[in-house]
């Protein structure tokens, strides 16, 4: 299981009605693109982690769903430190300022989004883009390219323990020949696991639609009113300062 799904389906902020913790995140997610990355940024970043381990998120667990994107992140961030002229290329005068603004922006608008995810089932967030009127087909594409990436990850965990069985780790020469070995096989294994999957959906009667149980709980004034004034102070402050 991926690991903000796991913690999704554990976290004590899972029953809560979709609508609050949507406001909440979605809206961390709009002060991260609107504020000044310094100090709406740096704000925002520390209200989604606070709220992220308010929910039972372990610490260690928070700052490990933060490093994949923060890779992207640096690597992106990069590119502003250099610039090309006549002369080839040089440090540019305001790149680190650049860069360590993007890098903040860019890593609030990841955890707001990740707060929402560590929270929120994948079943509660479809059912919710079913009540808001998604077309059922853009909903059932979603659901197969989620289970999709199961699929590849349980392969791709499969084929390596058997490469490790294998004596395929022995040394760096065999881990990075194994390593392509693997990516040359993966992705047609595990589309042949998809149509095996397939096929047997249709035996079972599917007709195009995978629906899911979810808890009614509908959203409660006093409660999305406060995430409101929270996000309205939060704002104010950034922009105060």
């Amino acid at each position: 299981m991926i690991e903000a799904d796991r913690l999704a389906h554990v976290s004590r902020w899972r029953p809560l009605p979709l609508a609050e913790k949507s406001l909440l995140s979605l809206g961390l997610l709009i002060l991260a693109m609107a504020l000044p990355p310094w100090p709406g940024g740096a704000l925002v970043l520390a209200a989604a982690s606070a709220s992220a381990l308010r929910s039972g998120v372990p610490t260690v667990a928070w700052l490990r769903l933060l490093a994949a994107p923060s890779l992207f992140i640096v690597t992106g961030a990069a590119t502003l430190l250099v610039q090309v002229g006549g002369d080839g290329f040089a440090l540019a005068a305001d790149g680190g300022a650049q860069a360590g603004a993007l890098m903040l922006r860019a890593l609030a608008a990841v955890s707001a989004l990740l707060l929402l995810t560590v929270t929120t089932p994948m079943a509660a967030l479809l059912h919710g883009l079913r009540r808001l009127g998604l077309p059922e087909e853009l909903v059932e594409v979603t659901m197969t390219t989620y289970r999709f990436i199961f699929i590849l990850l349980d392969t791709a965990a499969a084929m390596h323990a058997s490469q490790m069985a294998r004596l395929g780790g022995q040394s760096w020469r065999t881990r990075i020949r194994s390593a392509g070995l693997l990516a040359a096989a993966l992705l047609p294994r595990a589309l042949d696991q998809a149509r095996r999957l397939e096929v047997g959906l249709l035996a079972r009667g599917y007709d195009g639609s995978l629906r899911t149980l979810a808890p009614a709980s509908a959203p409660r004034l006093g409660r999305m009113v406060l995430i409101g004034g929270g996000l309205a102070v939060l704002a104010g402050v950034s922009l105060w300062m």
